[in-house]
């Protein structure tokens, strides 16, 4: 049996680590870089990137902080491959097969595409014929309506219209090799993770399902782990503002018996 994986997120915003809360609110945490050499001292699975700027630029940052600071995403990813010697997958702004050989090219051993793969699904099928579907992770952000989970795109702010589960299906067919759920309405809001939504995705597609939002407690990783199928399980604020969480984390879901890595 495959092991499992926990996974922090880290949502670079304009340069800089964030916190994120409804898709809309953020407060810096820190240097992008340095998060990653937090994480690689505490030996995670894997570590996500999501750059979330809606400018397509990287401020410089203060100058008194004595940490270096970078203003092009190729440097970003270069500076962060570096210091990351676990599996790494960047996300954000990729919008041509063109800004996924500059990310593999710099550190990435995968890309993360959401808007732009509903857009132009077509891209799915090129990133996989070129790098294997391994290196493709499709980032499904969804919002409940009637009861039902529906596709959100543009930084959760297009309703399209889809179902989340159609949505799955199309982009496993298109050569996806993992999906990425995310719950809009939990996130930030440390209330625990949309069970039903991510047991149901997983009965739906054979490859990896990855969840995201709603941690808010270790036990949280406990619960959706023993309660769904899921292949990974990912987080952001818990990991920044609990001490020592990650390790933490990982020592409870083996004293639990859940076969992590």
């Amino acid at each position: 049996m495959l092991k499992r994986r926990l996974i922090p997120v880290l949502n670079i915003l304009d340069g800089s680590i964030v916190r994120s809360e409804d898709f809309k609110v953020h407060q810096n945490i820190g240097n992008v870089i340095n998060q990653a050499s937090r994480y690689n001292e505490w030996e995670v699975d894997e570590l996500i990137y999501l750059d979330i700027g809606r400018k397509g630029t990287y401020a410089a940052g203060r100058s008194d902080h004595k940490v270096n600071t970078y203003v092009e995403i190729d440097k970003i990813i270069e500076q962060i491959s570096k210091v990351c010697f676990m599996p790494l997958a960047f996300g954000g702004g990729i919008k041509t097969l063109r800004d996924v050989d500059l990310r593999i090219r710099h550190g990435a051993d995968k890309v993360i595409i959401n808007t732009e793969a509903f857009h132009n699904p077509s891209l799915i099928t090129e990133i996989a014929d070129k790098y294997g579907s391994q290196a493709v992770i499709i980032s499904i952000d969804y919002r409940m309506i009637d009861s039902k989970p529906r596709v959100f795109t543009r930084f959760a702010s297009e309703d399209t219209g889809m179902s989340l589960y159609d949505w799955v299906k199309r982009c496993e067919d298109l050569g996806a090799g993992e999906i990425f759920i995310n719950a809009i309405d939990r996130d930030g809001k440390a209330n625990g993770y949309d069970l039903e939504t991510i047991q149901n995705t997983c009965d739906l597609t054979k490859i990896p399902t990855i969840c995201c939002g709603g941690a808010g407690v270790l036990e949280d990783f406990v619960e959706v782990f023993e309660e769904t199928n899921v292949s990974a399980v990912a987080a952001g604020n818990i990991f920044h503002f609990t001490e020592r969480a990650y390790p933490r984390a990982k020592k409870l879901l083996k004293e639990e018996n859940i076969n992590v890595r």
